[in-house]
């Protein structure tokens, strides 16, 4: 049975919200070096269906013009139809062309629309009669490879949906080995926007955790600054003072980098976090998927304070942030 307009386009409206959903997924799981490519495959599977849909359109209209034209069409006395009809059809076959080579790539996308089961293409005629010849019938090749092409996505959004359940989950693996060393080591989770900032702003959480002061000069203004700005400052500050310890470890100038790491939100890592320790004279563990990293100062500085609580936690993703690589604040509970 053909599809209405409007069951096409409530199956329209279905396909697009799963779409959606899975591309969302994918940006959800994108890292930072593969963010670019997910993107450009997430604009393709949308241009693609939005090709697809408007095709399926376009040939649910010509299928009506043509059978208007039908009911009207007298024979010509030949035995053929007439010319107007044969460029109706070609256009027809020309639309359904279109309609193959897009849902060839959406199936090579493993895109799943979740369309409903489409009737196997039958080796028997179709009702459709032969005007001119008697009354004879022929098949309705349109329709034919439309219900082909609907089993053919069918069958690929089942493999897609096969392939999803074999896929790893490194997301949970991630969030189990972190919270099984959270509770081992009496720590909760303190929650860091993720802005660019964050392994600066945790590092100020648990400098405020233990009252140590951001600011490592007297200068005033500083308290006027968020305190992801002034740690970034501490931050650099150290990296400059020590340039030797640093610039061997950096792809490009130590005059160029310093700036970014000050002024913009450009992410913090391993550098900065020996930088940072240094500078605090704390110790720093970091907390990873399976293992905790601990970072301590310099061989010039020591953890200072005889007595007083100078390690801080912080909490590393990988995986579990849309945005790629995250750092959280991690406290002591009660």
């Amino acid at each position: 049975m053909e599809e209405t307009l409007e069951v096409i386009q409530a199956r329209h409206r279905k396909e697009q919200r799963d779409l959606q959903s899975r591309i969302t997924s994918k940006k959800k799981n994108a890292t930072k070096k593969t963010r670019k490519g997910v993107n450009d495959e997430c604009a393709a599977l949308e241009r693609d269906l939005k090709e697809h849909q408007q095709l399926e359109l376009d040939a649910l209209n010509r299928n009506k013009d043509v059978d208007e034209q039908e009911g009207e069409e007298e024979p010509n006395g030949t035995g053929h139809r007439t010319i107007e009809h044969e460029e109706s059809t070609n256009s027809q076959n020309d639309t359904a062309t279109d309609v193959n080579h897009i849902t060839d790539r959406l199936k090579d996308a493993k895109v799943s629309f979740d369309l409903p089961p489409a009737k196997q293409p039958s080796s028997e005629p179709t009702a459709q009669t032969q005007e001119g010849s008697g009354g004879g019938k022929k098949r309705n090749r349109q329709k034919d490879r439309l219900a082909r092409r609907a089993a053919e996505r069918e069958m690929a959004a089942e493999a897609a949906e096969q392939e999803a359940q074999n896929m790893t989950d490194h997301r949970g693996i991630e969030r189990t080995a972190l919270e099984r060393t959270f509770s081992a080591n009496g720590l909760v989770e303190h929650e860091i926007q993720p802005d660019g900032h964050c392994l600066f702003s945790a590092v100020a959480d648990q400098l405020a955790q233990r009252k140590i002061p951001i600011s490592t000069t007297k200068e005033g203004d500083e308290t006027q600054q968020p305190p992801y700005r002034v740690v970034r400052k501490v931050a650099t500050a150290y990296m400059e003072e020590h340039a030797d310890d640093f610039a061997p470890f950096l792809e490009e100038l130590l005059e160029s980098y310093v700036p970014k790491i000050r002024d913009t939100a450009e992410w913090g890592g391993q550098l900065e976090l020996l930088a940072l320790a240094s500078a605090y004279r704390v110790e720093i563990k970091v907390v990873q998927n399976g293992r905790t990293e601990t970072i301590r100062p310099g061989t010039e500085s020591e953890i200072g304070g005889e007595g007083e609580d100078r390690t801080i936690w912080l909490a590393y993703y990988r995986h579990g942030y849309g945005l790629g690589e995250h750092y959280n604040s991690l406290r002591k509970k009660g």
